[in-house]
């Protein structure tokens, strides 16, 4: 199902992305592909949310696929179309949460994702309208971007008590 995911994301990302100005989103998609793969780094075995391979090589694989393919080339379509308008961003970044938790619906249904530390499911939805918003700030004012991730980071780690190490 991961790897459904992966290849459906490049598809639309062929019909509906805006490829010729790519090198206009490359920061942000740069940007949430070294967030997820320095989250996994960060809290090592006590994460909250765990993937569950269908084919791929367990979980780890599981977080490269997403980490360098997934979300890379659905931010690229995201930022493709974002609004100019204040209201229709809004409605834009709800839209695309709603995309985001409806797919992590169907993974927790069919046993491709859990939850550990004291997430759950609706964590994800505010987690999804966080990122987008950052995503979006990122695109036109990075540093700002920078600097509330750096704040969002320590609230998570603390909030749900996640140690983590940066070294064996």
């Amino acid at each position: 199902m991961h790897v459904a995911i992966a290849v459906f994301t490049i598809i639309a990302s062929f019909k509906w992305g805006n490829w010729k100005n790519w090198r206009k989103y490359h920061a942000s998609m740069f940007f949430i592909s070294t967030g997820g793969l320095l989250y996994e780094y960060i809290v090592k075995e006590n994460t909250l949310w765990k993937f569950y391979p269908d084919f791929l090589y367990g979980h780890e694989m599981v977080v490269i696929v997403y980490a360098l393919i997934t979300m890379p080339v659905s931010i690229f379509l995201f930022l493709s179309h974002f609004p100019k308008r204040w209201f229709q961003r809004l409605i834009y970044i709800l839209l695309w949460s709603g995309i985001y938790i409806s797919v992590e619906w169907v993974l927790h249904l069919s046993g491709r994702i859990s939850y550990q530390n004291g997430w759950q499911f609706w964590h994800s939805f505010l987690f999804d309208i966080v990122m987008f918003s950052v995503i979006a700030l990122h695109q036109y004012k990075p540093f700002p971007a920078y600097i509330i991730s750096l704040f969002i980071i320590i609230f998570l780690i603390t909030y749900f008590n996640i140690p983590f190490k940066f070294s064996k």
